[in-house]
């Protein structure tokens, strides 16, 4: 069996919201808690529990209860965190679904989450997005630390800082009480939605602590959306549990990225290929001395290749560490700040079933490939399929797809995915593995191998290649530099020099999509 597991003791004892906000307003009210950068405002930690409070209030007023849903559509902004932490210290549920995914898509979602209450900010079309939705709807504008010097009722925070303030707050959420409902992707076709309960992203929080070290003394950057579960558990749960102060923006800005870190001296930055890749093949100039406070940032989402992750390490002088999570699983893998090797996605994390096994589901020895399964409390409680149907996955040992290799001293190297290996004459090929290789050449800005229809083999590896700004690949240079490092049948047949690779939103390379841009094209 590759790993056994047992749940260890909890770094942190569980807390309700409540009890989270009441202990930082006692022991740091001044101290920032969030900062927009995009929009230049704070709010401390104090006035945060402070403003949950009155938002826990006057969600009681319009009938809203404890384990109710509101859905919550905005970008990311000061003002989304604030009515998050209010519905949050309520015990309602919190539904943030994407807004950049198709409107009727969002409005589906909300109809088969069935929301008592829908809150959309005004630099949105709130009728596009809300249109024939039931229950209540009602827009946001910005928060004011002080008193709104309108009465317009039919605005959230105008509305929240009229409510009576003698209203009893009696509830508060527990460990095992519904907390979110956030969609997957969805961009061209409805998305999977997922159900997460309090104790989940408490482990998961948990969990990026031990990959991070992060304490109370951190200031962390996120500019992913917070309807997607990585910035979640990487960033919003890590913010809750330690009191530290988190500075967010709406997307990341190549321009702006080391501004932000060296103004507010930040320790820690969230990091996805795309973002890695960019400050790889388009250098700002920055180096180690001008980013003193930066300690750690972190690749997920996607495999970061080592030749990539020792390039950028060298380039900025500060500390990658590669993650590997799944939005119905949370984190699975982490390289840790105590402990790490390039090239894996770390040992598995500490709150949950990891385990690797065979086409007959058992457990595969050390240094054997087979598939992730991930099982435990850190998982999603259910599922809401794109046709609206719920699904318990209480107790569910989910298959990830994802195909990897433990080693003795327990990292964890991802080899691809099930539904992606080339098979060529009846041997299995990963075409990561290919990959990395691709990366791996000084001239080759983004790779991704694929298999095509083949009379002899079956499938043949093919390869998409996007070359470095400036630089002039040759199809040829291609196959000589994958000759060298591979045996000759995972080798390339046929390279295909494009512009950009086709992604997902979360910057994942979508293959099936280079399957059908080859079919279109050969």
């Amino acid at each position: 069996m590759a790993h056994q597991f047992t749940q260890p003791e909890l770094a942190i004892p569980f807390q309700s919201i409540r009890g989270v906000l009441d202990k930082y307003r006692n022991e740091q009210p001044e101290k920032i808690a969030l900062y927009d950068l995009e929009q230049d405002r704070s709010i401390s930690w104090g006035k945060l529990a402070d403003t949950s409070e009155q938002i826990a209030r006057y969600l009681i007023s319009r009938g809203i209860k404890k384990g109710d849903r509101i859905g919550l559509l905005s970008d990311e902004s000061l003002d989304k965190m604030i009515i998050w932490m209010g519905i949050w210290r309520l015990g309602a549920v919190v539904c943030p679904l994407n807004v950049e995914i198709n409107a009727s898509h969002i409005k589906e979602l909300l109809q088969s989450i069935g929301p008592k209450l829908t809150l959309w900010h005004s630099d949105l079309d709130g009728s596009a997005l809300t249109d024939g939705v039931a229950g209540d709807v009602m827009r946001f504008d910005n928060w004011q630390a002080d008193s709104p010097s309108t009465t317009d009722i039919t605005e959230f925070f105008n509305a929240v800082a009229q409510a009576d303030k003698n209203i009893k707050i009696e509830s508060e959420n527990g460990p095992d009480d519904l907390s979110c409902i956030f969609c997957t992707s969805g961009t061209t076709s409805r998305p999977k939605c997922v159900v997460y309960d309090h104790m989940a992203y408490w482990l998961n929080g948990l969990n990026t602590i031990d990959f991070l070290g992060l304490t109370a003394d951190d200031r962390t950057l996120e500019y992913r959306s917070f309807g997607w579960n990585s910035a979640q558990v990487l960033s919003l749960m890590p913010w809750i549990e330690t009191g530290l102060s988190m500075y967010m923006a709406p997307r990341f800005s190549r321009s702006r990225f080391f501004e932000w870190i060296k103004q507010h001296e930040l320790t820690f930055a969230a990091g996805v290929p795309t973002v890695v890749n960019m400050l790889l093949n388009e250098p700002t100039g920055v180096t180690a001395d001008d980013i003193p406070s930066l300690r750690l940032m972190t690749c997920s989402t996607a495999p970061l290749s080592p030749e990539q992750w020792k390039q950028f390490e060298e380039m900025y002088g500060v500390t990658l560490l590669q993650l590997y999570g799944m939005s119905e699983a949370g984190w699975i893998c982490g390289n840790r700040h105590y402990k790490r090797q390039m090239g894996t996605v770390g040992p598995p994390a500490k709150h949950q079933e990891f385990l690797i096994v065979d086409s007959e589901e058992q457990g595969c020895p050390t240094g054997t490939e087979g598939e992730v399964t991930i099982g435990g409390p850190q998982t999603c409680v259910a599922t809401i399929s794109p046709e609206g149907e719920w699904e318990d996955q209480r107790d569910v040992r989910m298959r990830t797809g994802d195909l990897a290799i433990i080693d003795e001293e327990g990292f964890v190297r991802v080899t691809g995915r099930t539904k992606d290996l080339i098979i060529r004459g009846g041997v299995n090929i990963a075409p990561l593995e290919i990959d990395n290789v691709l990366m791996s050449h000084p001239q080759i800005r983004e790779a991704a191998a694929i298999g095509i229809p083949d009379k002899i083999y079956g499938e043949e590896v093919a390869c998409y290649v996007v070359a470095k700004p400036g630089e002039q690949v040759s199809t040829d240079g291609i196959l000589a530099h994958c000759g060298e490092a591979l045996p000759e049948f995972k080798t390339p047949k046929k390279v295909y020099l494009v512009d950009t690779l086709p992604k997902s939103d979360r910057g994942k390379v979508l293959r099936d999509d280079l399957k059908k841009l080859w079919a279109e094209t050969n």
